[in-house]
């Protein structure tokens, strides 16, 4: 992104913040909170999950501004194939959260919650391969949740249903490294997330040889570009995902997985069907497997409907000032 940043005034003159039901339980939640900002290029999305700090969610409000104020770069595709997600339920609840995504091939599976037994996390992923059938594609994502050991347990003890990855098995990328030597011999890939979208280095798992994909995301990175420039150095195969974005920020994503040159995973841009409401009449959800790569317009009925709490609004507001500070020091700084 260039170095011109809209002053607060003109994001806050169009910030909308609403509040949007899930269908389940899921990263601890059950209403998404999100900023939506008009640019000249269109609506865009501001959402950094509430426990992140101003400098962490700068990179997010970097993302919207790149994808509300700039021409998007080119598309060599205009569809995307999308995963299932299938949070941390009970197996009698898998087929009911598979209907959801029509047509997709692939499913992700949360594992490691902290509630959760390996037990469970084993009977829930059974119960995903037998409604998917052989050909299905099985990822489970622990999000850092397990030490080295309890990874290599777990992964051993899902390894049985053919697994396409396991993604953010440990926290550290050190981790990561040690449980990728540890458990090669099963041929089941390593992903990282985490380790790249939340690290002062996203290259870091790339270069010490601690992952086979990465796992990236639009917002967190700090916008489509910037998201392309580590796919280049990092020379590592990708999968494109969303953060639990409205229809408006999965927009972004699929503007992203259409720019990534080789695209050989499906991508975690299905999560709309995760949202019980969403800010428009035609949200992203999944047809026959995939999604459409093309621009989202709130509906200003919907986002007067699932307009947030006059308290939450002001929380969000005040907070997307202090990211943009953070975004306008550095922007003088690199000018400097």
């Amino acid at each position: 992104m260039s170095n011109d940043v809209p002053t607060l005034d003109h994001l806050l003159g169009s910030a909308r913040v609403v509040a949007l039901p899930l269908v389940t339980r899921f990263r601890g939640i059950d209403v998404r909170e999100a900023v939506l900002l008009e640019g000249p290029e269109g609506w865009t999305e501001f959402s950094p999950f509430v426990e992140y700090d101003d400098d962490e969610a700068s990179a997010w409000l970097e993302a919207a501004i790149d994808y509300g104020w700039n021409a998007p770069p080119a598309t060599l595709r205009d569809r995307i194939r999308v995963n299932a997600t299938v949070p941390a339920v009970d197996p009698d609840s898998v087929a009911a959260v598979l209907a959801r995504f029509p047509g997709c091939r692939t499913a992700k599976v949360k594992v490691a919650s902290g509630d959760q037994t390996l037990a469970q996390d084993v009977a829930r992923v059974r119960a995903v391969r037998e409604a998917l059938g052989p050909e299905g594609r099985i990822r489970v994502d622990a999000n850092g949740g397990w030490n080295v050991d309890e990874a290599e347990h777990a992964i051993h003890a899902l390894a049985p249903f053919d697994l396409e990855y396991v993604e953010q098995p440990c926290e550290t990328v050190e981790e990561l490294a040690e449980i990728r030597l540890r458990t090669k011999y099963m041929g089941i890939p390593i992903a990282a997330d985490e380790s790249v979208r939340r690290a002062a280095d996203p290259l870091e798992v790339a270069r010490l040889g601690a992952a086979d994909l990465l796992v990236i995301k639009a917002q967190p990175l700090g916008g489509i570009r910037r998201a392309l420039e580590i796919v280049e150095s990092a020379g590592l195969p990708v999968v494109v995902s969303s953060a639990l974005d409205t229809s408006v920020g999965i927009a972004m994503g699929a503007q992203l997985a259409a720019s990534v040159p080789d695209l050989e995973f499906d991508c975690g841009l299905g999560t709309a069907s995760l949202l019980s409401a969403d800010v428009t009449r035609s949200p992203l959800l999944p047809e026959d497997g995939s999604i459409a790569v093309r621009r989202v317009l709130p509906d200003p009925e919907l986002l007067d409907r699932y307009s947030a709490s006059a308290e939450r609004t002001e929380w969000w507001l005040d907070r997307l000032g202090r990211a943009h500070a953070v975004l306008t020091a550095g922007a003088t700084a690199s000018v400097d």
